[in-house]
């Protein structure tokens, strides 16, 4: 075992989960960052993880796998951004195991993040929310699956994840009817669900024999062999019913879409109601106002409105009387055709 393989085993087991109790959507992230190591170390490098050793990286290497990510591998700077996190991590613990290193390390973890510049991000409007579910026909027990699922993704406003991850005892049918989430970090929250959602998902987990004894741990949605349905098996599903319901109406589905857009349109439809931002906040999970806050930057129908609210004409009075209607001949003639 190289000093690579055995610092980052060690890593993940002792350090991230023994030591950190660290959630497993982290866990997984960091998977997938050091799995995308191996493959940038393996095509750009010429160095295969069997003899990858810790010698190998430095400041130079890690800058160019930030790089790879960008352009080769088409990541947005976000997601380079949580990449680089999990090098970030792992040189923070090389730091007190490898500490003849120590500079090495640190010169690593001084790459700065790239700014991201914020732009707009896709939502829906209720009306086609409606239209992507009308979609859903309700003839089998898989199309009514996924009636409950994406019903329940854009009601909750979950990350795709939460979703993923939810069991039958994360519902309760009480009053008022909840839903228990597992966010980033562990966090938990509780979110209610409107009356029409409780219906559906009561059907649901009924037709599917969630409700007897035992099956309280199992996962709320699965696929056709029983195991839990992936992120990507719930974003299939969507974008299924999205091409349906473009056929209808491209105005209202964009081309592009994703579980995380939904999550957008909640937000937007929470706040265009009126919902106060501190709690659009615990709802979707936030852990800053100001992540929250995109949404307000980015309803211009809502800014439209507060500003005709107190719009006062200061404008010099025109006349508005049209210059056909200072011809007296030719209102005679307009009249004369009724």
């Amino acid at each position: 075992m190289t000093d690579f393989a055995k610092h980052l085993e060690n890593f993940f087991i002792k350090y991230l989960i023994g030591e950190c109790n660290s959630s497993k959507h982290t866990i997984r992230a960091y998977r997938d960052a050091f799995t995308l190591l191996l493959i940038f170390m393996k095509d750009e490098k010429n160095i295969n993880a069997d003899n990858l050793q810790l010698k190998h990286l430095n400041r130079n290497v890690i800058l160019d796998f930030l790089q790879w990510l960008e352009y080769k591998h088409k990541n947005e700077i976000s997601t380079r951004n949580q990449r680089y996190a999990a090098i970030r991590s792992f040189c923070k613990y090389l730091q007190y195991e490898e500490p003849m290193r120590i500079s090495e390390w640190q010169n690593i973890r001084s790459i700065k993040l790239k700014k991201n510049i914020s732009g707009s991000f896709s939502y829906l409007s209720i009306d086609a929310i409606k239209l992507l579910l009308d979609q859903v026909p309700l003839n089998s027990s898989g199309s009514r699956r996924d009636l409950a699922l994406l019903a329940l993704l854009y009601d909750s406003g979950a990350r795709v994840q939460e979703i993923a991850d939810l069991t039958p005892d994360s519902i309760r049918f009480d009053n008022p009817n909840t839903i228990r989430l597992v966010g980033k970090g562990n966090k938990q929250r509780i979110v209610p669900l409107q009356k029409e959602q409780t219906d559906l998902l009561k059907n649901y987990i009924q037709d599917f024999g969630l409700n007897k004894f035992g099956k309280e741990k199992s996962p709320l949605f699965s696929n056709r062999i029983g195991e839990k349905l992936t992120t990507a098996g719930i974003t299939y599903v969507l974008k299924k019913y999205a091409v349906a319901a473009r056929l209808q109406n491209a105005d209202l589905i964009p081309s592009k879409i994703s579980p995380h857009i939904i999550r957008h349109s909640k937000a937007m439809h929470l706040l265009q109601g009126g919902v106060n931002l501190v709690y659009i906040r615990d709802f979707l999970g936030h852990k800053s106002i100001q992540t929250t806050e995109i949404y307000a930057r980015a309803d211009s129908k809502q800014k439209r409105e507060a500003l005709e609210s107190v719009y006062v004409n200061v404008l010099p009075e025109s006349n508005t009387e049209r210059s056909w209607e200072k011809n007296p001949k030719l209102k005679d003639f307009l009249k004369s055709l009724s």
